[in-house]
């Protein structure tokens, strides 16, 4: 099983910048561009940080997350 990670896609979709992202939810700019970089999902997700992503994108978990089967 597989689940990917689409924060890089929906930062480019909705034209977000990772400083403006930063800005927006308050998690470091190294933060948010070490997530951007995952292609999966993050071994370690933090449930505020999840929360704050999708507050600032305007999106639901299921928009950042997409599960895979083998």
């Amino acid at each position: 099983m597989t689940i990917k990670w689409n924060l890089a896609y929906l930062m480019l979709e909705r034209d977000i910048k990772t400083g403006e992202l930063a800005e927006i939810t308050g998690l470091h700019p190294n933060t948010i561009s070490k997530l951007k970089a995952y292609r999966e999902m993050p071994k370690r997700l933090d449930r505020d940080t999840l929360n704050q992503l999708c507050k600032a994108l305007n999106c639901h978990p299921g928009d950042l997350l997409k599960f895979e089967p083998d």
